[in-house]
């Protein structure tokens, strides 16, 4: 028997349950003995499908023996017919919108389509005399059912729909419930009358009576960095998932390490014990999961997360073999339908309701420069991952899922999840990282590397830090290939903490509140103040170079030059410093404090004149403030705050090796180290976005915060001067 979704079980459990027929009885034509309207005749244009939904007890006429179906059809009657439809459970509480009482004859369908996701309503609102327009009906009709997006049907040109609607008239269209011939004349706002309705809701039952398809859901994280503030929320948001989709996957695609204090104080354990709570199924391993191998004890510390996980992990293109801390976990990048917990495949298979899923990993080449791998070796990511879909389909395979950390549109002089679903055939999904990109849907690729059409594959990521949960369920056609899907993002902070989560982070979070007031071993030699034009300072952190942020600067630069020693600049944008150091003891608190995003270095390639473009961005609106003013360190400029926008910016020079500045070239280029944040284009800098998307930025993903701690730990004392490195000349 062919597998019916979980959209197609329940509507024949509905069925079975109001009309009493099987599955097996659908008929398109109606019996001679069947109740007839006075106002629908056999050759009315809508009489087979009236009378249809009638025969199975979905929808009645009046009691004077009418349809009346010209009559405009309300939101509340709607609800009546999905709710009898779809035998929806009644909530107890039926008050749910102020506009319906408990005592309306529509609080029951209206609590249950609710319940459902299947209307919102508006401000409170859900308006139950309104009538329900086309373009309504369309977003109304594919909750309900579960329409999925097709990626390989054609696009569709729609005219006055409403965004909010667009996508989902499109899937009505794809899937034949609206007609080409009516998309014609399609009006979007205009009410939908009865017989139109029982039209539409006819087809949409049909199709997905017709369409046994395999639906595929998944939930996904990625470089949560160890902030687990959040933990007992995603607790609750994965249960909340699994309570309608219990045969979901929860993937994860690397760097659990590295990132706050429960990184340092567990290594990862802490992550780990709420991540076997969640029940993951898989994870890849991202480069910062090598952050510990410059260690004596090298990898001891992620063996030992490995083997505690309650999961197993998928590494095509990584070799652990060079490594003994890994002989006895590492399974050489096989593919394996019975993984243990605690052990790196190459790929493996889940059998999902009767369907093999094949799942592997890949790791960024990229973790030698950025992190501390040792022995273990990073190999092609393209060939690993074509071999790994072929050995899949050998077995019978044509449902995979690459788990990445290569980032969504990182270098792609090195590796992307763009380029992997270009170069590789037979991927359908890829659950990425690195990138810490917020994909608030999936992003098709349908074409190949020199433009030719491909089978689609999905891409998905879900920003970082565990702020979302990403979600995607996918249909798969008799062939393996994708009919439909859909994604969104779950935002974690809107949801209530799960109790018994909450009780286990205490027993870390306690912990970690104790460590964040110790001392750091450096001695603030003054205040470095955090100062602000509305404080009644006369200068500010948005306008004018300070103390601490030319020490936050030339921290920036000394990490960065760790990892690439052709850096010379760093720049620190004056809206992510947020408060001032005291004078005397640096607590780990106040570091944390005064950097609080998380953000992570990045370092890029930038020409003579790009520089002086972002330095024209950085003081255009001086001496008014700016987040994007930046502080800087291995250089210093001069600017004319009295001039035009723009053309402010009069003399740059760049600190050489031995101390002495030379005037900026504006045809060479430059390595400059910021946060992600900036280099990716955040308060407004152009100028980074387009070398980020040309793949002149990388980022170490190291975190700020720990990188200002590491530098004024190595100073000692800290006592940082304002030294011209930032001048304005109108105001001398």
């Amino acid at each position: 028997m062919a597998y019916i979704p979980r959209a197609n079980r329940k509507l024949f459990a509905a069925l079975a349950a109001t009309a009493m027929i099987t599955p097996a009885a659908v008929s398109v034509s109606y019996a001679a003995e069947a109740v007839k309207f006075s106002d629908v005749a056999d050759d009315y244009w809508a009489a087979t499908e009236i009378y249809s939904l009638v025969e199975r007890g979905i929808i009645n006429g009046y009691q004077d023996g009418t349809f009346r179906p010209e009559q405009p059809i309300i939101r509340g009657q709607v609800a009546i017919l999905l709710k009898g439809a779809l035998g929806l459970p009644v909530p107890a509480n039926l008050k749910t919108f102020e506009d319906v009482s408990e005592r309306s004859v529509f609080a029951e369908a209206v609590a249950a389509t609710k319940q459902a996701g299947i209307f919102y309503g508006s401000e409170g609102k859900f308006g139950v005399g309104q009538a329900i327009t086309h373009e309504q009906m369309a977003s109304v009709l594919v909750r309900a059912f579960d329409l999925k997006f097709n990626p390989g049907a054609e696009d569709l040109t729609l005219e006055n729909v409403t965004p909010a609607h667009e996508k989902n008239v499109e899937i009505l269209a794809q899937n034949g419930i609206i007609s080409a011939e009516e998309l014609k004349s399609y009006q979007p706002k205009a009410p939908v009358n009865r017989a139109t309705f029982a039209v539409y809701l006819y087809r949409t039952l049909q199709f997905v009576e017709e369409n046994n398809t395999f639906e595929l859901s998944l939930m996904h994280t990625n470089d949560t960095h160890a902030h687990l503030d959040n933990a007992a929320k995603r607790v609750t948001a994965v249960n909340e998932v699994r309570a309608k989709k219990p045969d979901a996957l929860l993937l994860d695609a690397g760097d659990v390490f590295s990132g706050t204090l429960y990184f340092n104080e567990f290594k990862g354990l802490a992550d780990l014990e709420f991540m076997n709570l969640m029940g993951y199924d898989a994870m890849t391993f991202g480069n910062h999961e090598f952050d510990l191998g410059s260690q004596p004890e090298g990898h001891e510390g992620l063996a030992d997360f490995i083997k505690a996980a309650d999961f197993p992990f998928v590494s095509a293109n990584v070799d652990f073999s060079g490594d003994a801390l890994f002989n006895e976990i590492y399974q050489g990048g096989t593919i394996s339908d019975s993984p243990e917990n605690g052990n790196i495949y190459g790929g493996i298979i889940k059998e999902v309701n009767g369907e093999k899923v094949g799942i592997f990993g890949l790791t960024t080449e990229e973790t030698v420069n950025l992190s501390s791998p040792g022995k273990i070796v990073f190999e092609d990511y393209v060939e690993a991952a074509q071999e790994t879909v072929n050995a899949f389909e050998a077995q019978g395979v044509n449902k995979i899922i690459a788990l990445t950390h290569i980032g969504f549109d990182d270098n792609p002089a090195v590796d992307n999840d763009l380029q992997l679903a270009e170069l590789v055939e037979g991927i359908d999904v890829i659950v990425g990282g690195h990138s810490h990109t917020e994909l608030a849907e999936p992003v098709v690729v349908g074409e190949g590397e020199k433009g030719s059409k491909k089978e689609p594959t999905l891409i998905v990521q879900a920003y970082q830090y565990g702020d979302y949960l990403g979600t995607l369920d996918v249909e798969f056609d008799e062939n393996g290939e994708i009919v439909g899907y859909a994604g969104e993002l779950i935002d974690i902070g809107e949801k209530a903490a799960d109790p018994a989560a909450a009780k286990l982070l205490e027993t870390y979070s306690s912990k970690i509140e104790a460590v964040q007031n110790s001392e750091t071993g450096a001695v603030a030699a003054k205040e470095l103040a955090n100062p602000r034009l509305g404080n009644g300072d006369p200068i500010s952190v948005r306008n004018s170079e300070t103390e601490l942020g030319n020490l936050i600067a030339d921290g920036m630069l000394d990490k960065a030059k760790e990892f690439n020693p052709d850096t010379v600049i760093a720049m620190q944008n004056g809206g992510g410093i947020r408060a001032a150091i005291n004078e005397g003891p640096i607590t780990l608190g106040e570091i944390l404090t005064v950097l609080p995003y998380g953000n992570t270095l990045a370092v890029m390639e930038l020409s003579g004149a790009e520089i002086i473009e972002a330095l024209e961005h950085s003081v255009q609106n001086a001496p008014n403030e700016s987040g994007g003013f930046l502080h800087v360190a291995g250089m210093k400029f001069t600017y004319d705050s009295s001039k035009p926008a723009g053309e402010r910016v009069v003399s740059v020079e760049v600190k050489e090796a031995d101390g002495t500045f030379s005037q900026l070239d504006e045809n060479k280029t430059y390595v400059v180290a910021t946060n992600n944040f900036t280099a990716k284009g955040g308060d407004g800098f152009d100028v980074f976005a387009k070398a980020y998307e040309e793949g002149r930025v990388t980022d170490l993903g190291l975190a700020d915060w720990e990188n200002l701690r590491d530098y004024v730990v190595k100073l000692g004392t800290v006592d940082p001067v304002v030294e011209g490195r930032i001048v304005d000349v109108a105001a001398e």
